[in-house]
């Protein structure tokens, strides 16, 4: 197995944690409806999160173009991993008990979430320069904006309280992901 097969299978590994977490979690809403207030901003971002593990997880095929691995590289590559399963973690706790369904678990936690969300958005950005310069310039100027306002957005909603925001994040930022995603990677080509 070359180093690339080797840093792909940690990769699938990390993946599959994050999109059990996660399912677990959403299974868990349907299996006990009554148990826990749900909350649709938190589903939403439920849903982006879900998206944004599939992109990672697709856009990762890019990495065969390393040539040279180093343990710099290949920690960067799963401190990103482990920061989407973190996000997943987030979402959905063991259990609830000390909130007020998901809304007040939601905005008690957001400067964790949103946090780590700013800082997976950053190391976004290495980790698409690791796949070379090459790569970089097809995703455009739009990435980098992309990551910018993300990472605004994210900053914005750690300190805010407003729901308003929330909502808005959420719902925009996922139509966006969605968009980005089909318009980026529909093939792998």
């Amino acid at each position: 197995m070359d180093l690339y097969q080797h840093v792909r299978v940690v990769v699938s590994i990390l993946v599959g944690f994050s999109l059990t977490h996660l399912l677990k979690g959403a299974a868990r809403l349907v299996q006990h409806p009554g148990r826990e207030r749900v909350y649709w901003v938190h589903l939403v971002w439920t849903f982006f999160i879900f998206i944004f593990l599939i992109n990672f997880w697709w856009s990762e095929f890019r990495l065969q173009t390393v040539l040279v691995w180093t343990f710099p590289l290949y920690l960067l590559v799963v401190i990103y991993g482990i920061l989407l399963y973190l996000l997943c973690a987030l979402l959905f706790p063991d259990d609830l008990k000390e909130y007020e369904g998901f809304e007040g678990y939601f905005y008690l936690r957001k400067q964790w979430f949103f946090g780590v969300l700013a800082a997976t958005w950053a190391i976004d950005y290495v980790d698409t320069l690791i796949k070379g310069d090459a790569y970089l310039r097809t995703l455009g100027i739009e990435y980098n904006w992309r990551l910018v306002g993300y990472i605004i957005c994210s900053l914005v909603a750690i300190w805010t309280k407003n729901k308003g925001f929330h909502a808005a994040f959420a719902v925009i930022g996922t139509l966006y992901e969605l968009t980005w995603v089909f318009r980026r990677y529909f093939t792998l080509g």
